[in-house]
């Protein structure tokens, strides 16, 4: 039996599920979240839990199970508590602006670039220690917007400069490790 699939999803406090068929509506303080599953798998609430089974031991519904599992556990704990993504930028004269609830980034470019988010998602930024935050109820669109950012100038091998994941560890930003290069030699005399 997959180990993700069979780990029933705790329901927390003022947050309702609803299950019509295949489809989950899950309601919380944060907003609501609706998805269809694969109608083979059978989604139920018991004890105050959500528990999804699959109807074989077929490799697709071993698959199917582990990930529907996954996807309704997201769904509780982003309109439970929602999702964050943290992005660093880093190089001189690199910036980030906000402009309502869109934000300006300074890249280099010849222009600014203005990155609007979409319905559920808000930006924010830390000017300070240029940090720009994502944050919504779904993980799915958290990631994507994060990852649109990130590739709007992703960090270059030789100085470490443009945008890159970061994580607060403890009491200081971590971020992504960066593969660097050495860069050219010094020139033969």
């Amino acid at each position: 039996m997959s180990r993700v699939g069979k780990k029933p999803i705790p329901i927390p406090p003022g947050v309702q599920v609803q299950i019509k068929g295949s489809t989950v509506t899950v309601t919380g303080p944060k907003g609501t979240l609706t998805q269809t599953f694969h109608p083979s798998m059978q989604i139920s609430i018991e004890d105050g839990h959500l528990v999804v089974r699959r109807p074989s031991d077929d490799r697709k519904h071993k698959a199917m199970h582990g990930l529907t599992r996954a996807l309704l556990a997201n769904m509780v704990t982003g309109v439970a508590q929602g999702f964050q993504q943290h992005l660093r930028i880093e190089g001189v004269g690199y910036r980030a602006e906000p402009m309502g609830k869109a934000i300006v980034l300074y890249l280099g470019y010849s222009h600014p670039l203005v990155v609007e988010p979409p319905e559920g998602i808000t930006l924010e930024v830390n000017a300070r220690d240029r940090i720009i935050t994502v944050s919504g109820i779904d993980k799915q669109q958290v990631g994507q917007v994060a990852a649109k950012i990130r590739a709007l100038r992703p960090p270059e091998p030789y100085k470490g400069k443009g945008i890159r994941y970061t994580y607060w560890k403890g009491n200081r930003w971590e971020d992504e490790p960066i593969r660097r290069k050495a860069g050219k030699a010094g020139k033969a005399k």
